[in-house]
């Protein structure tokens, strides 16, 4: 099987990467039926599928593909609750692409 890089991006990075799959985390600050509106360093739409719940207020890490839009389709998202260091969060977007060489895979040309 063949490994696969996911790259934690924050909302400043998305254009960097549609079509491909990545993992942000930021403050669920509006949900609008299946949408969820993200605080990550800017805004994100994530849309959601069947299996998500989250809730407004709390921290979110989502998984899914940048649609050219700049929107994201969920694959999966968990709710980490009230007491989320968001700013730590963004550090760890910030050291993964300011290091590449150590989170890229070569073959892949992602990220883990």
């Amino acid at each position: 099987m063949e490994s696969t890089s996911t790259p934690r991006i924050s909302a400043s990075l998305m254009d960097s990467y549609v079509g491909q799959n990545v993992i942000i985390v930021g403050k669920v600050v509006q949900l609008r039926g299946d949408t969820a509106f993200l605080e990550a360093d800017g805004q994100v739409q994530a849309n959601l599928n069947r299996d998500c719940h989250l809730m407004v207020g709390n921290g979110a890490q989502i998984i899914g593909k940048v649609n050219p839009d700049l929107s994201i389709k969920v694959l999966n998202a968990i709710d980490l609750g009230n007491n989320v260091d968001f700013q730590l969060c963004q550090n760890v977007v910030d050291v993964t692409h300011q290091f590449k060489e150590i989170f890229v895979y070569s073959d892949q040309g992602g990220m883990n």
